[in-house]
């Protein structure tokens, strides 16, 4: 079969990056504002162009674009509505056009803030939108730019993204950790840990099944497999980090939210039901236990 070609807007980010690490599962092509590839096929563009979105489109030619650019940090959503707004919503919807103009498939990676966290069991995904915050509106506004386009599509939700690239949240406990004797964690807010590789490794498997299946556009949820707070995340992390050789912190107090006040508000229960995925595509959640190993693995050979 011959290989897809997949263009992968946001590469220098930590998906797009492992997306185009995944060498041999397609001929990838990355495209962002920053040009940081290596001898990869790169494309240099501004994405808030729909002309120059248009042209690149047309130009690669691919089978599918995974859009994993974004703006992530809720906090700074809440501070820059227009950044936000042009990052989440403006691109999304540039992307669409150009897809649906030319019949390309588009994959929207999506977020478990479009909830309200108030749910107290895993969210499904025809469950009731409700974002609290500014991050998680202007990612449920791209997701319905992409409904209303007419474009062929895949949306999938996803949680509490940790990698070995970029900032994320394990990232920094192992900077904190290294730095500080005590670190205060939040205990109440729940979730699933998600492995950016696994997600990586999920869309490659699914674009050529929904080509050989003719399946149609949808939203699906994936990510890690058991759920856990903040604090038990950040318990896990450290247990395996101290057996891998790294600085850890004496000491990890649970608090609340309320002791810790940011911007934007977290969903207190953000956990996704991902049997959709599991019983359409045969795809299992991230084993985030096992990606935390990887990460330590990979950044402690890094160094």
């Amino acid at each position: 079969m011959k290989a897809l070609k997949i263009l992968v807007t946001g590469a220098n980010g930590f998906l797009g990056r492992s997306l185009l690490g995944l060498e041999g599962e397609a001929e990838w092509i990355g495209c962002g504002r920053r040009v940081d590839a290596g001898d990869m096929l790169y494309h240099r563009v501004e994405l808030t162009d729909r002309a120059a979105v248009a042209a690149l489109v047309a130009e690669t030619n691919p089978d599918w674009v995974i859009n994993t650019a974004a703006m992530t940090n809720v906090d700074r959503c809440e501070e820059d509505v227009s950044a936000a707004r042009w990052a989440n919503v403006e691109i999304v919807e540039n992307l669409a056009a150009a897809c649906g103009d030319t019949g390309v498939g588009l994959m929207q990676i999506s977020t478990d803030y479009v909830f309200d966290g108030k749910a107290s069991a895993p969210y499904k995904e025809g469950d009731q939108t409700n974002p609290q915050g500014v991050y998680g509106k202007t990612k449920l506004l791209g997701d319905l730019a992409i409904n209303q386009s007419g474009c062929k599509y895949l949306i999938i939700r996803t949680s509490w993204v940790f990698s070995e690239y970029g900032q994320n949240f394990m990232k920094t406990m192992l900077r904190l950790g290294a730095e500080r004797d005590e670190l205060n964690i939040v205990a109440d807010q729940i979730g699933c840990p998600t492995y950016g590789q696994d997600i990586a490794k999920t869309i490659v498997s699914v674009i050529p099944r929904l080509a050989i299946n003719n399946m149609d556009s949808g939203i699906y949820h994936y990510c890690g497999d058991q759920s856990c707070s903040w604090f038990e995340f950040a318990e896990a992390i450290f247990a395996q980090a101290t057996n891998a050789g790294f600085k850890t912190p004496d000491l990890l107090k649970p608090i609340t939210t309320a002791e810790y006040p940011t911007p934007a508000s977290r969903p207190a229960y953000s956990v996704l039901d991902c049997s959709k995925t599991l019983n359409e595509f045969g795809i299992s959640p991230s084993d985030w236990r096992e990606g935390i190993q990887e990460v330590l693995y990979k950044m402690k050979n890094i160094k």
